[in-house]
């Protein structure tokens, strides 16, 4: 019991900081123009391929971070700004979006799995559990957000019907919010580890 909640508190950071809510308008813009019969499907495999990373650095996160030469507090600060940015963008739109330019057609890897669903700060935060909690617990806390993160995208037509496009703005704008407050949390512990 003490190990689910514990994993279920781990869970909801990492379900803040991948962001399902924020990323809805994105993945919606990013398939617009893809076969609706086909946007299911395609979501789907992403949700996948960001599921198989999550896991992969969760197991050898250590391990990759020690072949480079790096210490987790880099990993923590350096995930802490690029998902400060990701809110800011997020807070403050630009007109080519929050992740920039996409190239037209159907996504494969880039964008979506990786890094809307499995960004730097989640590969960060996953490292951070591997270590901290052991692999059990992280691997628990990865299932229970990507399981949420999977049904909101998976829902992401229905909740374009029910929000509209203010609607989705108006919880993109309160995600940037949580995210920044998030990486700022991200960067403060890196610094207060690495001093």
């Amino acid at each position: 019991m003490e190990l689910l909640l514990s994993a279920l508190s781990s869970a909801t950071i990492l379900l803040f900081v991948m962001d399902p809510f924020g990323n809805l308008p994105l993945v919606l813009a990013l398939l617009k123009d893809v076969d609706p019969a086909r946007r299911q499907r395609i979501i789907a495999r992403e949700l996948g391929f960001a599921l198989a990373v999550l896991l992969l650095f969760l197991i050898a996160g250590q391990s990759i971070l020690g072949f480079l030469g790096l210490d987790t507090e880099s990993v923590t600060i350096a995930g802490g700004i690029v998902l400060g940015i990701i809110g800011i963008r997020l807070v403050f739109p630009r007109p080519d979006g929050a992740m920039g330019m996409q190239p037209t057609g159907e996504p494969f890897l880039v964008p979506l799995a990786i890094p809307l669903i499995a960004g730097p700060s989640a590969m960060a935060t996953v490292i951070l559990f591997g270590k901290a909690d052991g692999i059990l617990h992280g691997g628990v806390a990865v299932l229970l957000a990507w399981t949420v993160t999977a049904a909101v995208l998976l829902a992401a037509p229905l909740f374009y019907r029910l929000l509209r496009e203010r609607g989705l703005q108006a919880v993109e704008r309160l995600m940037g919010m949580l995210l920044i407050m998030i990486a700022v949390q991200m960067v403060l512990d890196g610094i207060a580890a690495a001093l």
